[in-house]
């Protein structure tokens, strides 16, 4: 028996959707936002459904990657569908994963560790 309480939906990378790397900074994803955000604007798109429905893409992705605890879950929990990436997005998308369970380390000011290390003080608690 299917639960009626579960939605369904097509996953969306919200960083493609902003046009940024995986490890953007807070600024960068402001300023592609911003941009995005006005090149989309339905005000400029009068009667234009594909505009309006990509404006508001921009804004639940920006939603999303612009508040760190909402950014976190969604790089920790994310629907991942790795066939739909290339090697170098891939590479990309999962590089903190990836040095963090070879052993390699990443770098002290990466937004992916200091994430991760957010994490683990949550999860510490």
């Amino acid at each position: 028996m299917e639960d009626d309480n579960k939605t369904t939906y097509k996953y969306k990378d919200y960083y493609k959707v902003l046009e940024v790397e995986y490890d953007a900074s807070d600024e960068k994803i402001r300023l592609n936002y911003r941009k995005l955000a006005l090149k989309w604007h339905p005000d400029k798109h009068k009667c234009n459904d594909a505009a309006t429905t990509k404006f508001q893409e921009i804004n639940e992705a920006y939603s999303v990657l612009s508040d760190p605890d909402k950014r976190l879950n969604y790089d920790l929990n994310g629907n991942y569908e790795i066939n739909n990436y290339t090697l170098p997005e891939y590479l990309a998308r999962f590089k903190g994963m990836i040095l963090t369970c070879n052993g390699l380390g990443m770098s002290q000011d990466s937004v992916w560790s200091e994430q991760l290390t957010e994490f683990n003080k949550l999860t510490d608690k």
